[in-house]
């Protein structure tokens, strides 16, 4: 199984970037997709995650209304439409899978972790 995120860079702040993450070796339709976050010295936090067919989405209060994961199962590939970034929005982000249809927030409940993609958010 490969999670394979990309998308980061250095935006300033109020701009946007899109995060996108391609699984293989999975049966993608199968798993709820999550995006987390680590910042420096920080513990991995949960941002957004999206059921199985993309008709249940989850956010973090700190993002909502700002972000919108979404998901395409025909290119086993969820994303990540981040606007109006801030300073705070910088970390890593991680993508996961978790299988079945219950869509969850802890970090520990998902099966699948992507390398993570770096977002920084600095004027």
């Amino acid at each position: 199984v490969q999670l394979q995120a990309s998308g980061g860079g250095l935006v300033q702040p109020g701009g946007s970037l899109r995060l996108s993450c391609a699984a293989s070796g999975l049966p993608f339709s199968s798993y709820a997709m999550g995006w987390f976050r680590q910042a420096p010295g920080k513990e991995r936090e949960f941002v957004a995650a999206i059921s199985w067919s993309g008709g249940n989405t989850y956010y973090a209060d700190s993002v909502k209304g700002r972000f919108t994961i979404s998901r395409d199962n025909a290119k086993n590939t969820v994303y990540l439409q981040m606007n109006s970034l801030k300073p705070e929005d910088t970390a890593v982000y991680y993508c996961a899978a978790d299988f079945g249809v219950v869509v969850n927030t802890e970090p520990s409940l998902y099966d699948y972790w992507g390398q993570g993609t770096l977002v920084t958010v600095s004027s």
